[in-house]
């Protein structure tokens, strides 16, 4: 079946031009790759994963609700631009047509923000997609705290909102190597995705660690005798140099990646959690309500694991606007803040 002739528009999402001084800092702040500084970094992993996969894979499409640039759907809306749809500021269309596509064979991936796929089209994606089962990737940028621009696109609670819905995968990568491989992953998952995207130059973190993505798999990234952090995310990032700065302080922390929400590893989770009566934080760039620490904290209820359980993630409230390194120190999911955290819970 071919593809009929769509239409593009320019997208009416424009970032803010960039000023010199103060306000510079404030704008560029606002919206910067997160944890790119002085890292290695590798840019827009998700497009060119994408454009990749596309060379073999003829089935796959994409999908923008009028943000190609900003979820870097625009890399392979230029290599392929007969496979690319621009369906404007309509995300209940970008959702339903995806589901139509994907009832035709293909393999459509649908990208927008976090918060307009998880408020704005949840029931087109829960009814035309999910209830369907249907082989929809859905990927979206500004997960969690990475941006600045307050409660309207600080997605705090969509994974707590997406892990909710059955039949739907969640994924929340760390880096470039994560969100490449996860790409790939997800595209040979026979069924709907939803996957938190870093877009923009992201950092490399993961390819210093014997570390591949498996989809429903946690990897064991450091080995630690004292804390044990689950993590997903940035907050993974976080959690390593958390680590690096602690062992400073004779303090051995373990960090263990997470990457898929749901379906949680459940097996690996168990067996770290109950090695060496370590303390067990889970940290996530998400809301403390209904993430990554309440799947944890349910699996270990339900197995009858009992040990000391903290987290570390973001308040059950709308967040503030603001740069984001300060909005990072505000809410407590900076290196630094980890680590003082962490030794207060150690020193109890």
């Amino acid at each position: 079946m071919s593809i009929p002739p769509h239409s593009r528009r320019k997208s009416k999402y424009t970032p803010r031009s960039r000023a010199s001084g103060a306000d510079a800092v404030r704008t560029s702040a606002m919206i910067a790759s997160l944890d790119a500084e002085g890292r290695e970094t590798i840019a827009a992993p998700f497009g060119h994963a994408l454009v990749d996969l596309a060379k073999t894979r003829v089935d796959i499409v994409g999908l923008s609700a009028d943000l190609s640039k900003y979820t870097d759907l625009h890399i392979f809306a230029q290599a392929y631009p007969e496979r690319f749809y621009q369906m404007g500021m309509a995300e209940g269309l970008l959702m339903s047509a995806a589901a139509g596509l994907a009832r035709e064979g293909f393999t459509p991936f649908a990208t927008t923000y976090a918060v307009f796929a998880a408020r704005r089209a949840y029931d087109f994606i829960a009814m035309a997609i999910a209830e369907e089962n249907l082989p929809v990737k859905i990927v979206c940028a500004l997960p969690g705290l990475t941006t600045g621009y307050g409660p309207s696109h600080q997605a705090t609670e969509d994974m707590a909102i997406m892990r909710a819905m059955p039949n739907m995968v969640v994924i929340d990568p760390c880096d470039a190597v994560d969100v490449a491989q996860a790409t790939r992953a997800i595209t040979d998952y026979n069924g709907p995705a939803y996957m938190r995207l870093l877009r923009g130059q992201v950092a490399n973190v993961l390819g210093a660690y014997d570390y591949s993505f498996e989809l429903g798999r946690a990897k064991l990234l450091r080995e630690g005798a004292d804390v044990l952090i689950i993590s997903s995310g940035i907050m993974t990032m976080r959690a390593l140099d958390a680590a690096q700065v602690l062992a400073q302080d004779g303090i051995g922390v373990a960090v263990l990646h997470s990457p898929t929400i749901k379906p949680l590893d459940q097996d690996t989770i168990l067996a770290e959690a109950q090695k060496n009566g370590r303390l067990v934080v889970v940290a996530e760039n998400h809301s403390i309500t209904g993430g990554l620490g309440d799947a944890v904290a349910k699996t270990l209820m339900t197995h009858d694991v009992f040990v000391p359980l903290r987290q570390i993630g973001l308040p059950d409230e709308f967040l503030d606007a603001g740069a984001l390194p300060s909005l990072h120190d505000q809410y407590g999911i900076t290196v630094e803040r980890i680590a003082e955290q962490l030794r207060r819970w150690v020193d109890q």
